[in-house]
């Protein structure tokens, strides 16, 4: 698969996404003045998904961050669903439909509620930390260092990719690089069906 464009992608310097995934516990190492699809390009040949989803989660702006978080969580969802799982996914997903105030802080209340070892609760997470505060509403404001939301959205990424069972962690982590990819694009990055 050869990407000519990222079209939402705003940063345009691949070293500056990797920067802010290494600040986020990625090392992440792009050659200067590589763009963003370029250097996606040279981690897909080389068949380096990890790094590939690592970069993405960097790379997409937020809401489409956190949309695709919500997305490889909901497909790893195994029924019966715990309910704080059910609220945090759902959380995130309101926030993405709606990037307000309230819903950001619901989400990260929902995040809080759980054992943070799920998709759904990083994905929660990753809206909590796309923006505004993160002290108490009455507080003064604590701005989310910027590479937290990233870092949030990787984890979801790279856990529902092992969830609930890891032998089928490459054949995930390629379909969800394509929804991705797809996002990037301006599309709705719904996840392709797993081949049977």
């Amino acid at each position: 698969m050869q990407i000519d464009n990222l079209k939402k992608v705003t940063i345009t310097n691949a070293q500056e996404i990797c920067a802010l995934a290494t600040a986020g516990g990625f090392a992440l190492n792009s050659p200067e003045g590589a763009s963003p699809a370029k250097f996606l390009n040279g981690l897909l040949a080389a068949e380096n998904l990890n790094q590939a989803v690592q970069f993405l989660s960097f790379a997409l702006p937020p809401r489409e961050a956190v949309w695709w978080a919500c997305l490889c969580a909901r497909e790893g969802m195994r029924e019966p669903v715990p309910p704080p799982l059910q609220a945090a996914i759902a959380a995130a997903e309101a926030w993405v439909r709606k990037p307000t105030e309230e819903n950001r802080r619901a989400a990260g209340l929902c995040a809080q509620a759980t054992d943070l070892k799920s998709p759904a609760a990083w994905a929660a997470m990753a809206a909590f930390w796309s923006g505004g505060s993160l002290a108490p509403e009455n507080l003064p404001e604590v701005a989310a260092p910027p590479q937290l939301m990233g870092s949030a959205v990787a984890s979801a990424v790279m856990l529902a990719a092992v969830k609930p069972e890891a032998k089928f962690a490459g054949q995930k982590r390629a379909r969800y690089l394509q929804a991705a990819i797809d996002i990037a694009n301006g599309g709705n990055g719904r996840i392709s069906p797993a081949a049977n």
